[in-house]
């Protein structure tokens, strides 16, 4: 699902207060100085999905395998170098962007592990505070630069606000898909098929129906977050916790062989930058 790709920058309905700024830079300078994909293909959403089970397998690998503390401790680590190697680059690059990806979903599975491991916070209150915070984040974001596409990201004060949106995305999900697989007694297998089947409805609204573009691409991002999460717990957890015991070790091995291999193909033929023809592996 290709959610922005043919959709103007800023946001549908926007008046002429929002033109009150800045110009906007030339379609072609954005996508030079953008440092996030051009294009969203089918490909996207794949990785999307696997990084975000990679994030749930590896969380629990680790707050299972050493102490709680240090491994978020060793996640935040990785986060922050993540995302200044992501901030220090000049544009889009496949391999640094979804690096720092990956380490934004094993940090944020970890957030909300804590509060309800450590804290004893209920999944649905962790739920209910990650939906305030990116509503909150995404308000500002628009209310500041009058757009909310991944289309427009062509400085480093949109992209805060996009890494913010995508953290708390993380989170927000992460708490969502143990509400439902654990709280709701759902099971990880069922909360799994009924999040694939709630992902497929913007893409759906957005093909047929022409749901804004923009609403239907974050719809799809946050949702992914509790899909690939759920999808992680029922082949890694143990079969007394409604899994099929694959463990979460092998399963965040898998992934991350399957990641670097969807990775390589987006980095040689460059189908996920905008304005360039997507090349042949071969060539």
């Amino acid at each position: 699902m290709d959610s922005e790709s043919d959709m103007p920058s800023v946001w549908a309905a926007t008046g002429s207060h929002a033109r009150s700024r800045a110009p906007e830079p030339a379609l072609g300078t954005r996508q030079a100085m953008s440092r996030v994909p051009g294009k969203i293909t089918g490909y996207f959403w794949i990785v999307k999905v696997l990084t975000t089970a990679l994030g749930e397998s590896t969380s629990d690998y680790l707050v299972h395998t050493i102490s709680p503390y240090i491994a978020v401790g060793l996640g935040g680590i990785g986060l922050v170098a993540a995302l200044i190697l992501q901030f220090s680059a000049r544009r889009y690059v496949a391999w640094i962007y979804w690096l720092a990806i990956v380490m934004v979903a094993v940090a944020g599975t970890m957030a909300a592990d804590v509060m309800h491991i450590e804290f004893g916070i209920p999944y649905l209150v962790s739920s209910a505070l990650f939906t305030v915070v990116l509503a909150v984040v995404f308000a500002v974001w628009y209310a500041s630069e009058k757009t909310l596409s991944i289309h427009s990201i062509y400085n480093s004060r949109r992209e805060l606000f996009y890494w913010a949106a995508v953290l708390t995305a993380f989170a927000l999900g992460t708490a969502t898909g143990d509400l439902t697989a654990i709280t709701m007694h759902l099971g990880y297998f069922s909360a799994g098929v009924m999040f694939a089947a709630v992902i497929a409805v913007p893409a759906l609204a957005w093909w047929r129906f022409r749901m804004n573009a923009i609403f239907a691409f974050w719809f799809a991002y946050i949702v992914t977050r509790p899909l690939g999460a759920s999808l992680a717990d029922w082949t890694g957890k143990p079969r007394s916790a409604g899994g099929i015991a694959l463990g979460d070790g092998p399963v965040s091995l898998c992934l991350t062989i399957l990641i670097v291999g969807f990775v390589g193909y987006l980095a040689v033929t460059r189908m996920d930058i905008a304005g360039e023809p997507a090349a042949s592996p071969a060539q």
